[in-house]
């Protein structure tokens, strides 16, 4: 089922964050000596949520809304959250990093399809697409 208005695709958002918060707080008590870094990342997530809301709350209309801004399938961002019990760190951050790719695909799809109609929203979505991106880093001094 693809998603076109505005309000599916920030609920979609919200969904993806919500779950990889889950995500990094589950690291967070699997792996003590980094448990820091990933709940300040699930702390991030919930920020992100309110980013975007923020924006899209600012400038939404029923007429806006009444348009389809966006043609997003949401299979196509889909996140491995599942529990990483017993594996390693290595595996944790790889997971971590697929996590952060799709998300970071999520956002910057979302922002150029409603880049015309929606210009708050865009530019929150890609402002978080180049957070998301520089936490590849952070993750990557993990291992």
């Amino acid at each position: 089922m693809e998603l076109n208005t505005a309000s599916s695709v920030i609920s979609f958002a919200r969904e993806l964050e919500e779950e990889s918060a889950r995500f990094y707080e589950s690291l967070s008590s699997q792996y003590p000596g980094d448990e820091e870094t990933f709940l300040d990342f699930a702390k991030e997530n919930r920020k992100f949520i309110k980013q975007f809301e923020n924006a899209y709350y600012s400038v939404i209309s029923d007429a806006i809304e009444g348009c389809f801004a966006f043609a997003i399938n949401p299979d196509t961002y889909k996140l491995n959250n599942k529990p990483v019990a017993g594996a390693d760190i290595s595996e944790a951050i790889r997971r971590a990093l697929e996590i952060e790719d799709s998300l970071v695909r999520f956002y910057n799809d979302a922002a150029e399809q409603s880049k015309s109609l929606l210009a708050d929203v865009p530019r929150a979505f890609t402002l978080i697409a180049k957070k998301r991106s520089g936490r590849k880093q952070t993750l990557e001094s993990i291992r």
